[in-house]
């Protein structure tokens, strides 16, 4: 295995597979394998984002689990993502998918450990692969912006209101996604920078999967059903694309992330559902992002210092507009977003209240470098057992350097 593994990067590198395109997690039609053998079909590709929090922090006790966990604190320079993707096809109607993250962070001491990110498999159902079987660890169909690369994406960080649903944005499970000819090709033109697609989730998915969020072991019996319907609307260079989605579920809290005491429902077990709406508008120049969800799930009670089922609710709008200076783009942007829930993969399902402001600019100076500066304004009242009362409120600018290869 280690000997075929090595032989394939090896050919990927010699044929430049990996230079040439920077796309989203739909890898891109490959060569005839009537005519080339697979190991010459997969590419090689990723990026690296350098990041530093520390300029104009007014209170380094504001923190964002979710989001960077070189927040607050002493902060310093921190690696958010070190990625290395794997993709082709190995068959004219199979494609695989492999992404390992060389920078996650395994625990609060512990810094760039290697994680599986994506290792999943397209089994296309026709020739023209309209109709595809996606089984294996992948993001799940829920959201655009979960769905979004981080390589894409304006602000530096995903929204809690919409991310808090699936956590790293990935689980176990199989999935069936559609969508016509026409509408895939716009997905692959979406992909390609400068342009902020979420990649190619189909038109129609559904699907079932574990449900306690990427490598982690499946707590219960029972899995999580998502479904999603949207479809790509062009007039002129626009195009806009409507979508709603739903999951439903239940979610085993892991004993090891339950405080002493804290009471919790039956077997750790709580109901885990969420609708969500979804406008998006490419930055042509002038773009709109904007989603909200409401649901269920478990979340911290101070008052009875326990873990009980609660309603959540919130959403995010991200305004933008694209400007071309030569080869260059330069994307300001607005995000206001408001949270008012539980994130059940945090401490005693941590209780969260959140509004936040963010105000930035993108700088795509090449296709190998962008860099990103953006000013947080923050208000979060966040719960556990360890930190009941806990409200705050803070400032800080945020600063990327991105490569992509």
């Amino acid at each position: 295995m280690l000997r075929v593994l090595l032989t394939a990067l090896v050919f990927a590198c010699l044929s430049g597979a990996g230079r040439a395109q920077i796309a989203a997690a739909d890898p891109a039609p490959q060569a005839s394998q009537e005519s080339s053998p697979w190991y010459r079909t997969i590419s090689l590709r990723g990026y690296t984002q350098l990041r530093y929090n520390g300029l104009y922090q007014t209170n380094p006790e504001l923190g964002c689990e979710q989001c960077d966990r070189s927040w607050g604190g002493n902060g310093g320079f921190f690696i958010r993502r070190a990625r290395l993707i794997f993709s082709g096809d190995v068959h004219p109607q199979v494609a695989i998918y492999i992404q390992f993250d060389f920078a996650s962070n395994l625990s609060s001491t512990s810094l760039h450990g290697l994680q599986v990110r994506d290792a999943y498999f397209d089994l296309a159902l026709d020739k023209k692969k309209e109709f595809r079987i996606r089984a294996g660890q992948s993001k799940v169909p829920f959201g655009y912006e979960n769905m979004q690369s981080s390589q894409n994406r304006l602000p530096l960080d995903r929204a809690d209101a919409l991310n808090s649903t699936v956590p790293n944005e990935r689980d176990l499970g199989v999935f069936f996604y559609w969508a016509p000819e026409k509408a895939r090709k716009i997905y692959r033109e979406l992909a390609r920078r400068p342009n902020k697609g979420s990649g190619d989730y189909g038109c129609f998915g559904i699907g079932f999967y574990n449900g306690q969020s990427a490598n982690r072991p499946e707590l219960n019996e029972s899995r999580h059903l998502v479904a999603r319907l949207t479809y790509p609307i062009t007039w002129g260079n626009q195009v806009l694309e409507p979508a709603i989605q739903a999951h439903k579920g239940l979610y085993t809290l892991p004993s090891d992330n339950v405080s002493s005491g804290v009471g919790v429902a039956d077997d750790n077990t709580y109901r885990d559902d969420r609708i969500g709406a979804t406008i998006s508008l490419q930055p042509r120049p002038f773009g709109i992002l904007a989603e909200y969800n409401v649901g269920h799930g478990p979340q911290y009670d101070a008052a009875l210092d326990s873990i009980v089922l609660r309603d959540l609710s919130g959403g995010f709008i991200t305004l933008s507009y694209m400007v071309q200076w030569h080869d260059q783009f330069i994307t300001p942007f607005f995000r206001g977003q408001y949270y008012d829930g539980g994130k059940k993969v945090e401490r005693d399902a941590r209780s969260y209240k959140v509004n936040e402001y963010e105000w930035g600019v993108e700088w795509q100076i090449n296709q190998a470098v962008e860099f990103t500066a953006m000013y947080t304004h923050s208000i979060r009242a966040y719960e556990d057992n360890r930190t009941e009362g806990n409200r705050q409120t803070g400032d800080l600018l945020r600063l990327q350097l991105q490569v992509n290869y």
